[in-house]
């Protein structure tokens, strides 16, 4: 399971930074954390689902945080004309 939520968590990551759907890469980030927090309840020195725990949340917070940006700024767009 460290190593689904390390998996995760860089798929999160690229997704957020490079394809156009985030809320699918908001997805995946948060199943990641569940993943990383389930292995660190179990393990908590398991420096893998360490890993993937930061790694899904820095993709998740990426990937709504673009997502809020892209809306405010369609918005802005629309409110011109």
């Amino acid at each position: 399971m460290a190593v689904a939520s390390l998996v995760l968590g860089i798929i999160s990551t690229i997704w957020g930074v490079i394809l156009p759907s985030k809320i699918i890469g908001a997805i995946i980030g948060i199943v990641g954390i569940v993943l990383g927090a389930v292995v660190k309840k179990n393990d908590p020195s398991n420096g893998m689902a360490t890993a993937g725990l930061v790694l899904s949340v820095i993709g998740t917070v990426l990937c709504l945080i673009i997502s809020v940006a892209c809306a405010a700024a369609c918005g802005a767009c629309g409110a011109l004309f």
